[in-house]
């Protein structure tokens, strides 16, 4: 990448924090005198819109589960699969910066409703419980910050693994994830051979380096390994659009885009597909949801 196609400087993109604070229209000083403090920032925010979705579980196999990972520590996830299909194709849903809360679970009730066996591991187990923290500076410094790209890279690997020994077909992979979840599914694009396909929602594409976090998603393009589809929001603050720009750029430049792809949603903003949550933008939602199971389907369902 040239100088001139250098994306924007970091510190002129609206801050994590700041940013699912401003997308979610809440008040964080409200937020946390309605006890949400205790509850967890996501949990709070459900039941501000009825737009919620609750998918029903029936006809799935619905599980909390523990995965060894490589260094040995029982790592907690969810799964939900069809109850009568074998051998179905594993989709990994990564969390977003509020850990496996419902509405995590309830997008692996969906996936597994579209004939996917859908696993949530819990990447920040390690280093404490994010569905139990609202103050987001607190929840970014003390557990988020503190998940190395490496250990959620081989923990993802882990989660794969144990699909494939407890009724899962790991040998068709996707992934999907949702903010800082949909970071993480770019850099495992780049990361994994074993991977078909994946699809990422509003993650950042340029984001400052920590010792821990050394990857920066833009300079990755080149690394990609399966065909990732990107889903962003025009109105988002903290993504903005030179990002995506750069991104598409880089993609072309090393001959990634296509298969490659990613879509913009002019009327959406961060966090466009949270149901839970105010920022929902139904029109850009549904697209997302079928462009998904599109891409799924080209990729690693129709994979034989």
């Amino acid at each position: 990448m040239s100088h001139d196609d250098e994306p924007q400087r970091v510190t002129d993109r609206l801050p994590e924090d700041r940013s699912w604070i401003d997308s979610t229209g809440l008040d964080r000083r409200k937020l946390l005198m309605t006890g949400a403090f205790a509850a967890g920032f996501a949990a709070a925010c459900r039941p501000v819109s009825s737009s919620a979705v609750q998918t029903s579980g029936e006809g799935l196999t619905q599980e909390t589960v523990s995965i060894p990972a490589s260094d040995g520590f029982s790592m907690p996830a969810y799964v939900a699969r069809p109850e009568k299909a074998k051998n179905a194709p594993v989709i990994v849903v990564v969390h977003e910066i509020f850990g496996v809360h419902e509405w995590i679970r309830d997008m692996c009730r969906r996936f597994a409703g579209q004939g996917y066996y859908a696993i949530a591991p819990d990447l920040f187990a390690r280093h404490g419980d994010a569905t139990k923290i609202a103050d987001i500076k607190q929840l970014i410094g003390s557990i988020v910050s503190k998940a190395p790209d490496a250990q959620v890279m081989s923990d993802i690997d882990a989660a794969y693994a144990w699909a494939g020994k407890h009724g899962g077909d790991a040998t068709r992979r996707g992934i999907t994830g949702f903010c800082w979840g949909g970071r993480v599914v770019w850099l495992y694009a780049a990361h994994s051979a074993q991977l078909d396909a994946g699809v990422a929602f509003y993650g950042r594409l340029v984001s400052d380096k920590t010792a821990l976090q050394p990857l920066s998603v833009v300079e990755q393009a080149a690394a990609l390994r399966a065909p990732v589809l990107g889903q962003y929001g025009a109105l988002d603050k903290g993504i903005p659009v030179t990002d995506v720009d750069a991104m598409r750029t880089a993609l072309k430049a090393s001959g990634k885009s296509p298969p490659d792809e990613i879509t913009v949603y002019p009327q959406a903003d961060h966090g466009f597909m949270a149901d839970y949550r105010p920022s929902y933008n139904e029109a850009a939602a549904k697209e997302a949801w079928a462009a998904t199971l599109e891409w799924f389907g080209r990729y690693v369902k129709g994979r034989k």
